[in-house]
């Protein structure tokens, strides 16, 4: 595979993870309506609804579990950037790339090498809510945790190529610039 096309991969990830991320953001908006209706139901009405509380929960686990590959994406989890941020171009790469595939990589294959039984077990008994009037969906939230662990292992992936992409392009620069100034 040449350059050109590895790039193209990481260019096609951000764009997923970009999609999914967005449409993710919609349950933000939905939080807040779901809990407008189980306040305004519960102390104006005097009704409660255990469906609607938990659909509350299912959409705050899927807004953060399905956007967290876009938020690494955007550069919005948290870093320590008392050297990043003044750092190289060069030195950001370097960090960038050892951070996806010596943190980032291993991290989300344990999780998805862990959640895989725990959520096998779940579609397995069609697992539903404690709750008699819950929701009977728990099998399909538990389905976002590998789900979110591999769309940041690809959203590492895609880091790891652009930052090796800049090392090579920071390197044949240099190289450039030795030849000129001969």
């Amino acid at each position: 595979m040449n350059a050109a096309r590895i790039i193209q991969l990481a260019a096609r990830i951000d764009r997923f993870n970009t999609a999914i991320g967005r449409a993710a953001s919609w349950c933000a908006l939905a939080i807040v309506l779901l809990g407008f209706a189980v306040v305004l139901l519960r102390y104006v009405l005097g009704l409660g609804s255990i469906w609607l509380q938990e659909s509350i929960i299912y959409a705050h686990a899927a807004l953060f579990l399905l956007a967290a590959a876009w938020t690494l994406k955007e550069g919005g989890h948290v870093r320590v950037d008392v050297f990043y941020a003044s750092a190289s171009p060069r030195v950001k790469a370097w960090v960038d790339l050892i951070g996806a595939l010596l943190l980032l990589l291993p991290f989300c294959i344990a999780v998805i090498w862990f959640s895989l039984p725990y959520v096998g077990r779940s579609w397995g008994i069609l697992e539903r809510s404690r709750e008699t009037s819950g929701l009977p969906l728990v099998f399909v939230l538990k389905t976002l945790i590998p789900l979110f662990a591999a769309m940041l292992a690809l959203q590492g992936v895609s880091q790891a190529i652009k930052a090796a992409a800049m090392l090579t392009m920071l390197r044949i620069g240099r190289r450039r610039a030795a030849r000129q100034a001969k």
